[in-house]
């Protein structure tokens, strides 16, 4: 099988283990309150931003003239859950790839009983929680930059494509480094994330679009996160059975 879809399979198996239920369930229940709280605090705020974004696309003055206003408002508060949804999804997406990596690759890692956990020349693995949160960071600054960059293509019908781009690249630079980190030794990682470099964009689409299906995207973040660990941990196994033959026929 494809390894990429092996991946994917192998994720979907394992999702629907008890174990998992509560992994996929408390990260997306987190973020939903954590944007709701915030939500009310700042409404005025976030109204701003988004009667500012209608504004510059023509609507917010077509919207004030538009009658019976419930229908104005209508459209104002789905604009609302527009932005509200992505912002709940990438919350628990980083929620996911910080604290609940760990747990899934507990669950994975059976699979792989040969592969070993192993330190780098460093005397570590090749991540850290320090490495994941700034993986994080520069994850969600470029996913952001994409959005801001992109943004003139909504205005020629273009922009459609923007959020599957920006999706893709979110999940594939969050979650190869979180796959790999507790196994994987910084040189591992590095040829690991360079020689599968189009498989990891591969894997970012494919549980991209899953964030966009109603309730399946429920379990995106769990799932996303098994996929890729699965993906990560069987090309560790694979490189490290290469380099075990090469030094074997090496040795005099």
């Amino acid at each position: 099988m494809n390894p990429i879809l092996d991946a994917l399979s192998r994720g979907l198996r394992d999702l629907f283990q008890l174990r998992v239920l509560w992994i996929v369930i408390w990260p997306i229940v987190l973020a939903t309150m954590a944007w709701l709280v915030l939500g009310v605090i700042f409404w005025d705020t976030f109204s701003g931003w988004i009667a500012t974004g209608l504004t510059g696309i023509g609507i917010q003055n077509w919207l004030e003239g538009v009658e019976p206003r419930w229908v104005a408002y209508a459209i104002q508060a789905t604009a609302h859950l527009i932005l509200f949804v992505p912002l709940v999804f990438i919350t628990a997406l980083m929620i996911t790839s910080l604290f609940a990596m760990p747990a899934l690759i507990r669950l994975v890692e059976i699979d792989y009983p040969i592969l070993n956990r192993r330190s780098g020349n460093s005397g570590s693995n090749g991540g850290s929680l320090a490495g994941s949160l700034k993986n994080s960071l520069i994850a969600i600054g470029v996913f952001t930059g994409i959005w801001f960059v992109t943004s003139p293509l909504w205005l020629i019908g273009a922009g459609a494509l923007v959020p599957f781009l920006a999706a893709t690249y979110l999940n594939q630079r969050l979650f190869r480094y979180d796959a790999l980190s507790e196994h994987a030794n910084p040189e591992e990682m590095k040829t690991l994330i360079k020689i599968y470099r189009s498989s990891w964009w591969a894997l970012g689409f494919l549980t991209g679009l899953i964030q966009f299906v109603p309730i399946l995207n429920l379990f995106a973040p769990a799932l996303t996160g098994l996929t890729f660990i699965h993906f990560g941990l069987a090309r560790l196994s694979e490189l490290r059975n290469l380099t075990a033959v090469r030094n074997n026929l090496s040795e005099p």
